[in-house]
């Protein structure tokens, strides 16, 4: 059964929209009149593994709504299968997906270099490939990929909102990047710069890392010599433990600037070292568990109740960005109603208005359009104090 607050949880973190009534069931492939099928790809193996996470809160969750009924009668099932962060392998599993599987789309699948490998084979089979976590500016190209939209701060976005707290709170800042060698690296790295713009002479030093390196020790000694007072990673959430923690055993005191997917306290900062992590900053778009200042918000007492019910094993700090993910892929597929069609799939993925997740911070919230993609350009820069993210300013960005 479920508890008299799951249900609560569920009227207070989902936006419920019922189907137009009268209008004709349209389905699409995985669809029938008791299930919606959907798949995803996600590393549950390989070198960040860490991000698994998505795979099994999205599963968690859509368990929670099938429990509670499902969406407008019908069970969610969703295919999560392992990539193990290779685009080759990512191809396989997707073909798999589709044409194995016939899921209706692929929905939350993880990682830059993975979706982008996938995106023009999606694309050639109108298949919706919807509410990916990439960074890349690279996805959103509504001309050349018209089924396809992230949820992810695109990195031009991230990058310039960085830049802005630096010129403003340490415009004499010299600044080292470690960046991993491939899209989501190498696109950071170049939206940063390019964020800096006439300021692009505080960059005093580069490292790149390959994602199947044992440790980049050597790439920070070497971001150290450069006389760096700053460090921006553009890297994942293991090599952004690694580096944290080595500039500390370097007595390099370093301010460091963590892209937001790799700001977990038990997923990076904790490995990394909670004294080695004090003082580092991110951009921040989602409410912390770990800050009480939300502790009687309704938001967070459902997630609080969603994680002890249906995933008690998963650190809480590290489920919130899956958990709104969740709840939008909900959210789209409610708005189907009875035209689960892949033309009105994607026709809803990119018609949403001012969407304000239960997660989300006030103010940061959700717009999608045909012609513009990029879920939300807000945040707030936060630092890290030893133990939580402490909020710094308002809500910034366009």
């Amino acid at each position: 059964m479920i508890r008299p607050a799951i249900l609560a949880a569920l009227s207070l973190s989902v936006i419920t929209l019922s189907p137009v009534a009268g209008a004709d069931k349209r389905y699409g492939p995985g669809v029938t009149d008791t299930e919606i099928r959907i798949g995803q790809t996600v590393p549950y193996s390989g070198p960040i593994s860490s991000l698994s996470r998505f795979g099994r809160i999205e599963a968690a969750y859509l368990s929670m709504i099938n429990a509670a009924g499902g969406i407008n009668g019908r069970q969610v099932k969703l295919i999560s299968l392992d990539d193990a962060f290779a685009p080759p392998k990512t191809v396989e599993q997707t073909r798999k997906l589709v044409e194995g599987e016939g899921v209706l789309a692929i929905v939350g699948s993880v990682g830059t270099p993975t979706n982008l490998a996938v995106a023009r084979y999606l694309n050639s089979k109108q298949v919706p490939q919807i509410l990916l976590l990439a960074s890349t500016p690279k996805l959103d190209d509504p001309d050349n990929l018209p089924w396809t939209t992230t949820f992810m701060m695109p990195q031009p976005v991230e990058t310039r909102i960085y830049t802005e707290y630096l010129l403003r709170s340490k415009p004499d800042a010299k600044i080292a990047v470690i960046y991993q060698n491939d899209d989501l690296g190498k696109g950071n790295l170049a939206g940063f710069k390019a964020a800096l713009g006439s300021h692009a002479a505080m960059v005093v030093g580069e490292a790149a890392y390959d994602i199947t390196d044992p440790t980049i020790d050597s790439q920070i000694v070497a971001l150290k010599a450069s006389g760096a007072d700053t460090l921006f990673h553009a890297s994942n959430a293991r090599f952004a433990a690694q580096a944290v923690r080595k500039a500390h055993e370097l007595g390099w005191k370093v301010q460091h600037v963590l892209l937001s997917g790799v700001s977990g306290i038990s997923a990076v900062l904790a490995p990394a070292g909670l004294a080695a992590s004090t003082g580092a900053v991110t951009a921040v778009w989602l409410k912390s568990p770990e800050d009480s200042m939300w502790d009687a918000d309704e938001g967070m007492k459902a997630y609080r109740a969603f994680m002890k019910e249906w995933a008690p094993n998963e650190p809480l700090d590290d489920a919130v960005f899956p958990y709104a993910t969740a709840q939008i892929i909900v959210d789209i597929l409610k708005k189907c109603g009875d035209d689960l069609s892949r033309e009105n799939l994607i026709r809803q993925a990119t018609n949403v208005r001012d969407l304000q997740l239960s997660m989300f911070l006030p103010g940061v919230t959700i717009n999608i359009t045909p012609a513009q993609r990029i879920g939300w350009r807000k945040a707030r820069m936060a630092r890290f104090d030893g133990a939580r993210w402490v909020l710094l300013d308002e809500v910034i960005g366009d």
